[in-house]
Formats: structure tokens, C-alpha cells, sequence
């Protein structure tokens, strides 16, 4: 056990209420859920003017325009995390599923059946929406959660958890279900994720140096989500207005989420008039164009690509863009730069279509449409708690059915061995 008492109190505060969660009836849950959906709203003020200080903090200490988006709440915002909860609200609770069942010749009854998790810690960056996701989503299936955000929205998050804390006690549980850790050093993080004693899962969402650290450090099982270098391929056989608002959607809507695209990759046949067409739609967000050499020959203004570009998740108003000879040079070149968050083609060939889709081995694969649409709501998740790029033991979205476990029951008559 790690002699951090602080944590150790955490710890033992969530186990104890796991054992009431884990058995609580999914009307029970859902009124809590509805409790906080509700207090949300009606606490939307107090939770800005919390956010307010993060903002000043945030802008003070020098945070990118993107990052400051990232962290900012306001009213709408609010009002869709909490729209969020109460689609999670009527999902299926995922906990005491039977999975499959057998009996053996000997008359034994087999069930798989779903369990929670346990105990789900998370460590996450400067979005605060995620307090309230994580809170939702763990609760629903069964998990009480120990919340560990930055220190950018440490005022956001004490407000959003105190006020999800005082809603579920309202409506019958402990509000030791959903705890936020509010010292925000290093030295605690790096504790958290060595929390054996009560931690049964950790689940890191934010940017690289985030991901690596707990990844590297944790001795805590992890779920690794977050970084998303993504990308989308113009064919040869694309539609070159519809590859525009692909391109200027998954690039430009949103720049400081893990889903947005990072690199352009456009097929030599079509290139100069995709890459005039491309432009001509992110120039009307600022959107700076980091090329390769082909690139450069078509579109003279743009800044040349050096081989870290290929790898970086920009999160901001940039995009590196590479002509590419073929599809398998796509291929290829997604193979060795991507993440496996999130990939795209855009083609009207159908065996162009099926390459792509059978040979990127990421965790969403799209055709003719944007990387932007991987997230939970999108997904009819209700909300996500992050998207898992590797491939144990979930892939995606990580939603309700991924943060459970299973256990098998076994029913006899008095059969021995």
C-alpha cells in the first residue's frame, strides 16, 4: 500500500461504496443520474463563475486559444452534458446481463453474467465536461469513480463534483461514489496510479505526455485513451466537393479534440484541384498547411513538412498534408504515423472503399464521412469516457457495456468432483 494517507482515504471511501453501488437497482441509479442532470442545470451559474477563475488562470498562464475552448463552460455547454446524462439515462443498465449460458451433461447451469469493474480511476487534462461524463457513465454501470483532473480546471471540477456528490446522495447513495482529488501535484498523480490497494482500473484521457506517463508509470491495470494523430485520405476517385467539407469538418470544427484530423492525405491524380478546393475551405478558418514537396508545387504558401510533423497531434489550427502515389501509399503511411484513433477515406470506388477499411487497423474506420462523428453521443453512447486506441480489452467509444467485467455463475443440485 502506498503511504499517501490522503489517497488511502480516497481509496477506502470508494471501495465501501462500491459494495452499495455494485448491488443498486438501475431505477435507483437512474434517479441519481436524473438528480444530477437536474442539479447541473439548476447550479449552471455557480459552476460558470467557477469557471470563470480556471479561464483567467488559463489565460494568464499562457494556454493556447484551443486549450481555452477546451476548458470553457457556459450555459449550453452545461445544458448538454447535461442532455448527456439523461440519454445515459435510458440506456440499458449493462450490469447483471447474462452474457451466454450452457448446462453440462452433468446438470450444472453455466451463466456468464456482467459485473462492474469496481473501483475506475481517471486522470484527465483541462476539460472539465469530462468530471461529469466519467461521473455518469461510472455510475450507470455500476463503479464509483476517483476523479483526478488538471490543474487549469480545478475550479470547474470542484464545483461540478460537489454538486454531483449532493444530487446522488439526494437520491440514495453514497456521495462517496464520485470522488474528485483536489490536490492537483504530480506526486499524487503519480500515487493514484499506484493505488493497487483500491484502484481496479485507471483510465488516462488526454495528450500524449499524459497517455505515456500513465501508461509507462501506472501498476494499476490502464485503459489507454486520447491521442489521436488522425487522417483522411482523398482517392483518386473521391468527390472533390464532398472531400472539402470532410476535410473542413474533421479539421476545423472543433481543432482541440482527440478526433479531429490531423493529416490530409490526397492522391496524386486528384491533388491539385483537391488541395485548391481544401484550402480554399480552411482559409476561411485560418487553418495553417504544413505540405510535403508535391504539396508545396500546388500550393506555394505552405510551411514544408519535416518528418516529426507526420507523427504530431496538433490540436490546433494546423494540418500537415502529403501527396500520396496510391492507396497502398495511404495505407502505408497511416500504418506508420497513426495512433489508431480514427481514419478516413473519401471515394466513390467501392474496392477503394473495402481496401481501406479491411487494411487500417484503427479502432473507427470511415468512408466518405468525418473523423469527427468517433465519440459516445455520436455513437449512441450517450457519452464516452474516453476512446481507447488499443485493442485490450476495448476498442472506440469506451461507453456503458465496456466499463463491466463478468463473472460466472454456476448452479448445481449437489454435483461433486
Amino acid at each position: 500500500m502506498i503511504e499517501n494517507v490522503y489517497l488511502n482515504n480516497i481509496g477506502q471511501n470508494a471501495k465501501d461504496a462500491s459494495k452499495v453501488l455494485a448491488t443498486a437497482s438501475s431505477e435507483t441509479k437512474n434517479k441519481a443520474l436524473a438528480a444530477m442532470a437536474k442539479a447541473l442545470e439548476e447550479n449552471a451559474e455557480k459552476i460558470i463563475e467557477s469557471n470563470k477563475a480556471d479561464i483567467e488562470n488559463g489565460s494568464d498562464a499562457g494556454l493556447s486559444d484551443a486549450m481555452l475552448d477546451r476548458l470553457m463552460l457556459d450555459k449550453e455547454r452545461i445544458c448538454k452534458i447535461a442532455s448527456a446524462i439523461r440519454e445515459i439515462i435510458a440506456l440499458d443498465d449493462p450490469v447483471g446481463k447474462t452474457l451466454s449460458g450452457t448446462t453440462r451433461p452433468n446438470g450444472l447451469m453455466i451463466s456468464k453474467v456482467s459485473v462492474p469493474l469496481g473501483v475506475i480511476a481517471v486522470i484527465y487534462e483541462a476539460r472539465p465536461n469530462v468530471t461529469a461524463d466519467a461521473a455518469a457513465l461510472c455510475l450507470k454501470s455500476g463503479n464509483t469513480v476517483i476523479l483526478r483532473g488538471g490543474k487549469e480546471a480545478i475550479n470547474s471540477n470542484k464545483a461540478m463534483a460537489d454538486v454531483m456528490r449532493n444530487a446522488i446522495e439526494s437520491a440514495g447513495l453514497p456521495a462517496d461514489c464520485i470522488q474528485l482529488i483536489e490536490k492537483t501535484d504530480r506526486e499524487t498523480a503519480a500515487d493514484l496510479m499506484k493505488l493497487n490497494a483500491y484502484v481496479d482500473v485507471l483510465i488516462p484521457r488526454g495528450g500524449k505526455g499524459l497517455i505515456q506517463s500513465v501508461v509507462n508509470n501506472s501498476t494499476v491495470p490502464v485503459i489507454r485513451t486520447g491521442e489521436g494523430n488522425c487522417h483522411v485520405y482523398v482517392d483518386n476517385d473521391a468527390d472533390i466537393d464532398m472531400a472539402a467539407e470532410i476535410v473542413f469538418n474533421a479539421k476545423a470544427s472543433r481543432v482541440s479534440v482527440c478526433n479531429a484530423c490531423e493529416t490530409l492525405l490526397v492522391h496524386k491524380d486528384i491533388a491539385e484541384f483537391a488541395l485548391i478546393a481544401i484550402k480554399e475551405k480552411l482559409d476561411s478558418r485560418n487553418v495553417v498547411i504544413i505540405g510535403d514537396e508535391a504539396v508545396q508545387e500546388i500550393l506555394p504558401d505552405v510551411i514544408p513538412a519535416t518528418e516529426d510533423d507526420w507523427y504530431t497531434e496538433y490540436l490546433d489550427y494546423k494540418i500537415a498534408v502529403r501527396v500520396v502515389e496510391s492507396i497502398d501509399e495511404a495505407i502505408a503511411h497511416i500504418a506508420k504515423y497513426s495512433t489508431d484513433h480514427s481514419e478516413s477515406i473519401v471515394t466513390q470506388n467501392y474496392a477503394a472503399a473495402e481496401k481501406f477499411i479491411n487494411e487500417v487497423n484503427s479502432s473507427a474506420v470511415y468512408i466518405n464521412a468525418s473523423t469527427r462523428f468517433t465519440d459516445g453521443g455520436e455513437f449512441g453512447f450517450g457519452a464516452e469516457i474516453g476512446i481507447s486506441n488499443q485493442k485490450l480489452h476495448v476498442r472506440g467509444p469506451v461507453g456503458l457495456p465496456e466499463l463491466t467485467s463478468y463473472k460466472y455463475v454456476i448452479r448445481g443440485n449437489g454435483q461433486v468432483r
